[in-house]
């Protein structure tokens, strides 16, 4: 099969004008799970969306997938790329949508969802709510000191498209490239943050990043905060990673 033969534009899919939102679903060797994936974006009332499918050329019955729902899908293509966050970055120059939204090929969209794009009104402000994981929530309103921490989960989160022109996951971190995004997302000013509580989707627990390690993010975080969130914020993260470090070997004594 050529590479053009993996590179599907469908000019029939539905497709606002201009839509609200860009649906961006990446995936590799994902047959178990794409299916139900994409079923749960094609049920939701809310229909102002773009859907696009970035695959990383996947060897299992994914492609025969991604055929099976060509005519509800944008845009998709197949091709080697290198790692999830490569992945998301090649799909930038295809969003349409005022809004961009990232979602797992072994994730779940839930009513929150519809609820949630409903409501989206300022191009400026990047909206979030929370997921739901193992049956928990995962996040409520975070401050920016918050998410310096803790990573704000992305299935949570609708990026305004003029953050992701400003700004690119970073593919040297393979696990926590969005962790990085959203530290620069709530520490830049220009940029406002509203919480509105639904649950917009159910992520699954067994994904990469659930099993992976990122020791090159988690070296080099320290930094991201420093030079996107105040002096404040850094010098009180330095002070509790500080504490932390004390604690360990007091019980290691």
């Amino acid at each position: 099969m050529s590479s053009a033969d993996n590179l599907h534009t469908n000019h029939h899919a539905h497709v606002a004008q201009q839509p609200a939102v860009t649906i961006v679903v990446v995936t590799f060797n994902a047959a178990e799970v794409l299916e139900h994936c994409l079923q749960s974006v094609l049920q939701q009332p809310f229909k102002n969306y773009q859907l696009l499918v970035f695959d990383g050329q996947s060897t299992d019955d994914t492609i025969d997938i991604l055929h099976k729902y060509n005519k509800y899908i944008s845009y998709w293509q197949s091709e080697p790329d290198k790692g999830i966050y490569d992945a998301m970055n090649k799909a930038l120059p295809f969003v349409k949508g005022k809004w961009v939204y990232f979602l797992g090929a072994d994730d779940e969209l839930l009513p929150g969802f519809a609820k949630m794009a409903e409501q989206l009104h300022d191009a400026q402000t990047l909206y979030y709510g929370y997921c739901y994981k193992e049956g928990k929530r995962t996040n409520k309103r975070l401050t920016a000191y918050e998410v310096a921490k803790i990573n704000v989960c992305h299935q949570a989160v609708f990026y305004p498209s003029s953050v992701l022109t400003k700004y690119k996951y970073k593919i040297e971190y393979v696990v926590y490239a969005d962790h990085a995004l959203n530290i620069q997302c709530w520490g830049d000013p220009n940029i406002r943050k509203k919480f509105i509580p639904l649950g917009i989707a159910r992520f699954n627990e067994t994904g990469f990043s659930s099993y992976a390690k990122d020791r090159v993010f988690e070296a080099e975080k320290p930094g991201w905060i420093k030079q996107y969130m105040s002096r404040y914020i850094y010098i009180r993260y330095l002070f509790r990673k500080w504490k932390a470090k004390q604690k360990r070997e007091l019980n290691f004594r």
